[in-house]
């Protein structure tokens, strides 16, 4: 994957700066995902892992929403008509879009304005910090359609962000979260105004793709696999992570910056 001539058939991509940004693009609709799309937001995730140009990664919707989930004639009606090994295949297919959110080593902050839900809101969950307007509503949706919360590994991430029962309320009842709430949870990291909630999120995506992005994908990495370990076996993963991260150039270079009264400047590696 070449950042500076990826062309995605579904989103939008910009590249500048060691910052890409994907934005959801149809505004008509309030950006809802497809069947195409999602597999090309997996696959371009996954792409992510090898592509080190890439330093952080900024998702939004245009429009002034960020994305009504799945697609109620292109994906729900579809789904109904469907037998259980293809229906698999699909909740497979869209939880490997988590996986590959997880999975890839850059920082992912999500730009949430307007609506954001169903599979939005998981797209939203599965980043890694979140920038939204006080106008942004977030609502995981699946049982208003008779299906259960656990989707996309909602009922595994959302809980480690907002507390078990707060997750529980929003997952059983699939109302919308409000700004405020989704602030004063800690789901969002802060509301800004509409106007400024992109330029905001590639400002932070911006000064962590100036910061040690070697490092920055050892701490996203060990946020993910010390979840199930216990305090014992997390301590000594983290040991080794920091070794690791002893040992490179990075580190050095903060050393000799501050010896020389200097800010360091990161080159991930």
């Amino acid at each position: 994957m070449n950042p500076a001539t990826f062309r995605p058939e579904h989103f939008l991509w910009d590249f500048a700066d060691g910052v890409a940004t994907i934005t959801l693009n149809r505004p008509e609709r309030k950006n809802p995902l497809t069947f195409d799309s999602y597999a090309e937001l997996r696959d371009m995730f996954r792409a992510l892992v090898y592509a080190r140009e890439v330093k952080a990664v900024v998702i939004a919707g245009a429009g002034g929403n960020f994305s009504s989930g799945g697609d109620v004639h292109e994906i729900i009606g579809p789904l109904t008509e469907m037998a259980m090994p293809q229906l698999l295949d699909f909740t497979r297919m869209t939880g490997d879009l988590v996986k590959a959110m997880r999975g890839c080593p850059q920082p992912i902050v999500a730009a949430i304005d307007g609506i954001c839900a169903g599979a939005g809101a998981i797209v939203a969950m599965a980043s890694d910090l979140r920038i939204a307007t006080p106008d942004s509503k977030v609502g995981f949706l699946f049982t208003r359609v008779g299906l259960a919360g656990c989707d996309m590994g909602a009922c595994a991430i959302l809980p480690r962000i907002i507390g078990h029962g707060r997750a529980s309320e929003l997952l059983f009842t699939g109302r919308m979260m409000s700004a405020e709430e989704g602030e004063r949870w800690g789901f969002h990291n802060r509301l800004v105004p509409a106007d400024q909630v992109l330029a905001e999120a590639q400002s932070l995506a911006r000064s962590l793709a100036g910061g040690p992005t070697f490092a920055h994908g050892m701490t996203k990495m060990q946020l993910n696999t010390e979840w199930a370990v216990s305090l014992e076996t997390a301590i000594e993963m983290e040991a080794q992570a920091q070794a690791i991260c002893m040992a490179t150039n990075d580190f050095r270079r903060a050393f000799e910056a501050f010896a020389a009264k200097q800010k360091p400047v990161f080159e991930g590696d």
